[in-house]
């Protein structure tokens, strides 16, 4: 049968994005609250699965139950299904089943997609939505084959598959989700640089974006690459470098993080704590016991997150970037944002400035909630939480088990938010755009 939730125009694509999230969402809570998903044969708890379905479709990681010992398999296949719908998008999937049935994609499909995959236009969007999903089962396989060199000999043959194709899913989709148990994470592997090296890679290709990797893989043919593309690697890779110093400075004498390790494993726990901050929420050493600089450094990757377009979350790279080089333009005099000799658009940078402050007054607005529903939580760990939730990332101080009923529904708003986008609610939710041809007298306002 066609997919065809919007016979007619009623609904705008951003609003039919956010609607269809939230159905996605509502589905596997509904099945993670059935008995045979829990290990223990119980009920589990509604807004335990509600925050757990949020968590994998928002492709965060953040979990009130542990992900390896509370749920059977069923439970957990659902949670890895639940993950890659929501690291691809539940258009891709639509677009997915539509190819499969032979079933034309019409043009209102055509706009939702557009708007999922945050691109400038509907030419070759089904030819993109083919590529992403080959793109994403063979990236995601190849990790998978990476993984089971230390997973099979660990678990055997069976569990180690499964484990293998579970964080190699949990990593390409910046999710975050593990199997290990007991809240560890990959603590256990902090030295190993199979597991440690495969998932950040894994993370750094699901961050950069499908067009930015369609347009790597093309580049023989046209011998050309976009500005966009340019921009996002750039940044992305400063954050990286950048990240992976800091961090290597801030917790080389902490002995409860990479002080006892090797060189080796200073270097590979250094650099993974750069990355998966970047949305993705594994960790392979304490995040509770790193220094305040550590933790503070973790609290601005989480919200500046991954990039345009990718399975990532937070403000996204392009939008922190192109606010740097407008303060840069600006104190050097120029009236025009200029990147790689490019001038950027004011629309281009009032969305880029309205992203960030819808951003920072949702952070800023759940934790001051939080401070009340969860008294007596420290301010910092509150605000890494409510940070860590909005940029989809799934890394916490701790605070996530001991959440109270209103601080998960809180959190779970957060991390809809988070993976949706900021703007695109504010858009789902404004009234229909109409050109205003008032212009009003100039005056001043005196700032700074």
């Amino acid at each position: 049968m066609q997919i065809n939730i919007y016979k007619d125009l009623r609904f705008k694509p951003v609003q039919i994005l956010v609607i269809g999230f939230a159905v996605v969402i509502l589905m596997g809570a509904i099945l993670l609250t059935l008995p045979i998903a829990s290990n223990e044969d119980v009920r589990t708890p509604f807004v335990d699965a509600l925050f757990t379905s949020t968590s994998a479709v928002c492709v965060t990681g953040l979990v009130t139950l542990d992900t390896g010992t509370y749920w059977s398999y069923f439970g957990k296949t659902v949670i890895l299904i639940l993950i890659q719908i929501g690291g691809l998008g539940f258009m891709s999937f639509a677009t997915l089943i539509s190819l499969l049935l032979g079933k034309k994609i019409t043009l209102k499909e055509r706009l939702v997609m557009q708007e999922a995959m945050n691109t400038c236009s509907l030419q070759g969007l089904v030819k993109l939505a083919r590529y992403v999903l080959l793109f994403t089962f063979t990236i995601e396989g190849i990790g998978a084959l990476i993984l089971s060199i230390i997973f099979i000999p660990e678990h055997g043959l069976i569990k180690g598959i499964y484990f293998s194709i579970f964080h190699s899913v949990s990593a390409f989709c910046n999710a975050g989700f593990d199997l290990m148990g007991e809240f560890r994470s990959l603590t256990p592997y902090a030295e190993n640089p199979i597991i440690i090296l495969t998932i950040a890679t894994l993370i750094v290709i699901g961050g950069l974006g499908f067009a930015v990797w369609y347009e790597i893989f093309n580049y023989r043919k046209v011998k050309k690459i976009t500005l966009h593309s340019k921009f996002v690697i750039v940044v992305t890779a400063i954050l990286i470098v950048v990240g992976a110093i800091l961090m290597f400075i801030f917790e080389y004498n902490n002995p409860a993080t990479i002080n006892p390790m090797s060189v080796k494993g200073k270097i590979l726990s250094s650099l993974f704590a750069s990355i998966t901050p970047r949305t993705a929420g594994f960790n392979s050493i304490s995040t509770t016991d790193m220094t305040p600089a550590g933790r503070f450094l973790t609290i601005i990757l989480m919200f500046i997150g991954g990039s345009p377009g990718s399975t990532a979350g937070g403000i996204k790279t392009a939008t922190a970037g192109i606010l740097i080089m407008t303060v840069i333009s600006i104190i050097k005099g120029r009236e025009e944002t200029e990147v790689f000799e490019r001038r950027i658009s004011k629309e281009t940078i009032y969305k880029s400035l309205a992203i960030a402050v819808i951003g920072i007054t949702l952070v800023v607005t759940v934790s001051m909630i939080l401070t009340i529903t969860e008294a007596g939580t420290s301010l910092e760990y509150i605000i890494y939480e409510a940070t860590s939730a909005f940029g989809t990332v799934g890394l916490t101080l701790g605070l996530t088990t001991k959440l109270s009923i209103i601080g998960k529904t809180i959190i779970i708003f957060t991390m809809y938010c988070g993976r949706v986008g900021p703007l695109t609610i504010a858009l789902a939710l404004s009234r229909k755009h109409s050109n205003n041809t008032i212009r009003y007298p100039e005056d001043k306002i005196l700032v700074g």
